[in-house]
């Protein structure tokens, strides 16, 4: 009958070696089972070994060091994908769209006015809601006339806004000749009547109107240039005027005494936050 070591299997040349504790170490030693052979295996100081643990083996001769501990193999989840409507965690959120407000702004003039000769004419009625002239009628001794309107803090009142249209509403009374003739519109840079003769800056053609209850059309809600209504709204305007630098054409519009709409101005506007 063999004994045991007829099952015995030599280790030599093998390299690197796996075994198992049979005893935990002690005094720089532990007993282990390799290949199913029993050895005395040296432990380094600063390795401890327990029983049953594996542990990676170099044999030097006759002689087995346990070099490190074995543990047990990395346990990595598996990567879960996202679900495909959720976006990329990398991708930022969409900026917000922005709000776009718009309004209309009616401003009805605080002043209806003419000024003749070094002076605001006063024999119209009241020089704050008179009707507005423009040029001189035909032999008089006076002087040339320009009718002014003003419009006060309303236009301001929307500062910071774009302005995307402005009309004005004019209408033209009788005097002069009935034909149709066309005011030349003046932007004015005081938004109340000032004691002297207004400063007048940006010039525009107005429309063409013949005389209420003689030539159609004698009113309309006339479109102003958006940049005047921006300069209203900005605050470097604030008033309109009718002059011409010659005597004609001699026309009159009505002022808010003769009619209550007369050069009220309308603003429309947009603004996006």
């Amino acid at each position: 009958m063999p004994d045991f070591a007829d099952t015995r299997v030599s280790l030599a040349g093998q390299g690197s070696l796996i075994g198992v504790a049979l005893t935990a170490s002690a005094s720089g030693a532990c007993v282990a089972l390799v290949a199913g052979i029993q050895v005395t295996v040296r432990v380094p100081v600063g390795l401890t070994i327990a029983a049953q643990q594996s542990m990676l083996i170099l044999r030097r001769g006759s002689t087995y060091w346990a070099i490190s501990v074995l543990t047990a193999a990395p346990v990595i989840p598996p990567t879960v994908p996202p679900p495909a409507d959720t976006p990329p965690a990398s991708d930022p959120a969409p900026a917000p769209k922005p709000v776009t407000t718009t309004g209309t702004l009616v401003c009805p003039a605080v002043t209806t006015s003419t000024w003749r000769d070094g002076h605001w004419r006063t024999d119209l009625g009241s020089s704050t809601s008179a009707d507005t002239y423009q040029g001189r009628y035909s032999g008089s001794g006076y002087g040339r006339m320009s009718g002014f309107a003003f419009y006060g803090s309303k236009p301001r009142s929307i500062a910071g806004a774009t302005v995307t249209k402005a009309t004005v509403k004019l209408r033209r009374l009788t005097s002069g000749d009935y034909g149709k003739r066309s005011p030349t519109l003046r932007l004015v840079s005081q938004s109340t009547r000032p004691g002297s003769f207004p400063t007048l800056n940006e010039t525009a053609s107005g429309p063409a109107l013949g005389v209420q209850g003689h030539v159609s059309p004698s009113e309309t809600s006339f479109t102003l240039p958006t940049s005047w209504g921006q300069a209203m709204v900005d605050g470097s305007r604030g008033g309109l005027c009718m002059t011409v630098s010659s005597d004609d054409p001699y026309m009159r519009l009505a002022g808010r005494s003769s009619w209550s709409a007369a050069w009220t101005l309308t603003l429309y506007w947009r603004r996006s936050s």
